[in-house]
């Protein structure tokens, strides 16, 4: 069994070293990780060629652990954690070890590993972690790296950490207002078609029988049912048409901007979606600015958190505008897709030297209406989505009652 000679993190945050005998050097983390002490550097003690703690824990990473996906939350877990490591003064690359140890997701440890493994070669922060784009994005690289030269990482770091925790908040808000009309209305769905296809055929071959004319939602609903059951193939066929070309309509060059702007106009929603962007697009500047990012970098990257293509046209022409001096609350007001007051108080923050300020306040007031917008929604589709399954379900009662009391009559 080798012996190992480590160097690693104790619980107090203090560094300690020594040595241990385990059968690689995946057991021996394991074993010290049980007495509180997370290995940043090993080597085998006699004839064994010295790890880097990055390069060594990389290597037990396999193949099939790269496959899966990094939450956001996870990132957002990390990279709070990172902050609080570097503001106790330890070393980046131990950090990172650190966190290494501690993450339970296979390929975002693979990650961590890949991007100590790079500050390690002298890489910086910023640069490493660029290399994975698909984890950390262009926002949290600007933002790393405008850290990195301003010397006050951990503090960028930390606002990282908030501005992804605020952003989690928000679209699980938004996804909790979107899930509920949904359910609705798969189950308003689900139980007309088991109306149509089990139970409305078996009544009325009872009416067919009956040499005698039928109301006219009664030969509607027969009509209905009977093309359910017929020929249900080719109606999940033509929804399933139809939902692909609005879908690939709507990613189209042509039909994007057509369909985005369509769902601003939407009543209820159209709103909802406006007040969640311009949160999401005034934070995001927000944090950045705060960070030291340069106003036009800012811009390029807040547009692309905005997720709609009108608004992102609005946002890249405000961009150019700025860059050739003018002020952005003035061309956003121009686009009259920005509310008055938000533009206002942009050019306020601006006049005063305070736009970040500024921006951050738009931003906590606009959150907050989201959540007035949500519960304003919720509770209006309620209502409404119970009073549509009535009246469906209604119709079909109705329909299969009328001619059974002009049967009962006629009997009598």
């Amino acid at each position: 069994m080798p012996v190992y000679a480590y160097k690693g993190l104790g619980p107090s945050g203090k560094g300690v070293s020594g040595v241990r005998d385990a059968d690689s050097p995946k057991s021996l983390r394991q074993l010290l990780r049980k007495d509180g002490v997370v290995v940043t550097e090993f080597n085998i003690s006699k004839g064994g060629k010295k790890q880097g703690g990055a390069k060594g824990l990389q290597r037990d990473v396999q193949l099939g652990e790269l496959l899966g996906r990094v939450k956001k939350t996870e990132v957002a877990a990390f990279t709070r954690q990172l902050a609080t490591l570097l503001r106790a003064g330890i070393p980046l690359a131990e950090s990172l070890g650190a966190l290494f140890e501690q993450i339970e997701n296979p390929k975002f440890q693979a990650i961590v590993g890949e991007v100590r493994t790079a500050v390690n070669e002298g890489s910086s922060l910023a640069d490493a972690l660029q290399k994975h784009p698909r984890v950390f994005d262009e926002l949290f690289v600007s933002m790393v790296r405008a850290g990195e030269l301003a010397g006050n990482l951990d503090e960028v770091l930390e606002r990282l950490a908030e501005f992804m925790e605020s952003s989690a908040q928000l679209r699980s808000k938004v996804q909790g207002a979107m899930i509920y009309p949904v359910i609705m209305i798969v189950v308003g769905i689900a139980i007309m078609s088991i109306l149509m296809v089990a139970v409305v055929p078996k009544i009325t071959m009872i009416f067919e029988q009956q040499d005698k004319a039928l109301p006219w939602n009664t030969e509607l609903l027969i009509a209905m049912s009977n093309l359910i059951g017929s020929l249900w193939w080719l109606l999940i066929l033509l929804t399933g048409a139809a939902i692909y070309g609005v879908r690939k309509w709507a990613r189209s060059e042509r039909g994007k901007p057509r369909f985005h702007a369509w769902l601003l106009r939407l009543p209820l929603f159209g709103s909802l979606l406006r007040r969640v962007a311009i949160a999401r697009f005034t934070r995001t500047m927000s944090t950045m600015l705060r960070a030291g990012v340069p106003m036009l970098r800012a811009l390029d990257t807040s547009k692309d958190i905005l997720g709609n293509a009108v608004l992102m046209d609005v946002v890249d022409r405000a961009r150019t505008a700025v860059s050739e001096g003018e002020s952005l609350a003035v061309t956003l007001r121009r686009s009259g897709h920005f509310p008055p007051a938000v533009t206002h108080m942009i050019g306020v923050g601006e006049r005063a030297g305070e736009l970040e300020n500024m921006l951050m306040r738009i931003s906590d007031a606009y959150e907050n209406d989201v959540d007035t917008e949500i519960g304003r929604l919720t509770s209006l589709l309620t209502p409404v989505m119970v009073i549509g399954m009535a009246l469906g379900v209604g119709f079909v009662i109705f329909s299969i009652m009328m001619p059974i009391m002009d049967m009962g009559s006629t009997f009598r």
